[in-house]
């Protein structure tokens, strides 16, 4: 169905050199969401001119508000009786259909970066999925016949061991039969390489080889690892909707505790949208959150902080466990929770009134090799080099 879209022109936009590339976009494009029964709702606008050419397709702003009500994504599943865990097609439908439904556009240099996009997002569910670390928030491991540490370098890969191998046997007890521990922050960016490494074995095979070397010589980690790998959406002037999330995408739930944020490993909680109102859990594969049990955990945290023999704080997970079922059994007590927790939450540096909720989600940087902006420090590419 072709119709114009509301004139805020979210969802997801094509770009193209030619005014064929647009049409080439939108043939291919209209005939996906055609093969996923998605066509019938989804409405285009083409701009093509002297000086831009690109092409909006969108969800009707009818169906949009009555599946995802004011951005709330988490009942979609629900609503349309997807199963995701057991159709990866239904996984596809959800990613699209949440994009198709975005407040901000999904800027994209071509239709073969958007089929990159979203094989990039199914991959980092399905690998979300199987990822288990062992609780520790100071201590770091990984399988030594895959992984070596340097102060130098991190945790690098040794020469010749597959990066994807390694990554997986380092997150996924199913691969390795053991549990390693890391944060959970360092644990979004594994499962981000994972993703991206499969991705570019099918599109960019150059860059894969890249990246192998890169992880042979020295880890990309923290800032670094964000500003190569992952571009930002949301931001604390223009906030997403609270409830407004896509399969795949990382996001940050703040603490807003001042004592308890000050913890090592509690100032918050790195984890994926699972789609199906899910979130990760590193720790129980078998549990993962909920929108409410996220917020409850995190906000019991200040409940169980205790300074220890040396005076150093700490948090019992046990009783934040307990306080966390508890409060789930009590209608009131939860809603008296979420309505402190689901406010957005307050710059850096502030604890006043601000809930857990950020403003803004993170995902992967385009991998195809006409339209790739994911640039690895020169280091790697001259390793690259020097091979040839």
């Amino acid at each position: 169905m072709t119709n114009k879209p509301d004139t805020n022109l979210g969802g997801i936009k094509i770009q193209g050199e030619t005014a064929g590339d647009i049409g080439e976009a939108r043939q291919k494009f209209m005939h996906r969401l055609q093969e996923l029964g998605l066509d019938f709702w989804v409405t285009t606008i083409e701009k093509i001119n002297t000086s831009s050419r690109f092409i909006h397709f969108q969800l009707r702003k009818d169906i949009a508000q009555e599946w995802m009500p004011d951005g709330d994504t988490t009942q979609l599943c629900q609503k349309l009786n997807l199963d995701t865990e057991c159709s990866t097609s239904d996984l596809e439908r959800e990613i699209l259909l949440s994009m198709l439904a975005g407040p901000e556009a999904f800027d994209l240099p071509s239709y073969n970066e958007l089929a990159s996009a979203v094989r990039i997002r199914k991959n980092i569910v399905e690998a979300a999925r199987k990822t288990v670390l062992a609780f520790d928030t100071e201590e770091a491991e990984r399988p030594k016949d895959y992984w070596v540490y340097s102060e130098a370098t991190g945790f690098t890969i040794l020469p010749g061991e597959p990066l994807i191998t390694a990554l997986q046997a380092a997150t996924q007890p199913s691969t390795s039969g053991k549990l390693y521990s890391f944060s959970c922050y360092r644990a979004t960016e594994y499962v981000i390489l994972l993703a991206i490494a499969q991705e570019l074995q099918i599109t960019n095979p150059k860059l894969h080889h890249q990246l192998q070397k890169q992880w042979e010589n020295r880890a990309i980690k923290s800032g670094e690892f964000h500003d190569i790998f992952m571009r930002e959406y949301g931001s604390m002037t223009v906030p997403l909707p609270p409830k407004y999330y896509v399969p795949g995408d990382r996001l940050w739930f703040r603490n807003p505790d001042e004592l308890s944020a000050n913890i090592m490993g509690y100032e918050g909680s790195w984890v994926f949208y699972l789609g199906n109102g899910l979130f990760s859990n590193f720790w129980k594969q078998d549990q993962p959150y909920t929108l409410t049990s996220k917020c409850l955990e995190v906000f019991h945290w200040r409940n169980a902080a205790y300074a220890d023999e040396a005076g150093i704080f700490k948090i019992d997970e046990a009783i934040v466990e307990e306080l966390t079922r508890t409060s789930i059994n009590n209608q009131l007590k939860t809603e008296q929770i979420l309505q402190e927790m689901l406010n957005f939450r307050e710059p850096q540096g502030v604890y006043i009134s601000g809930g857990c909720i950020d403003t803004s989600r993170e995902y992967p940087r385009y991998v195809c090799p006409e339209t790739c902006d994911l640039i690895l420090p020169n280091s790697a590419i001259k390793l690259n080099i020097d091979e040839r």
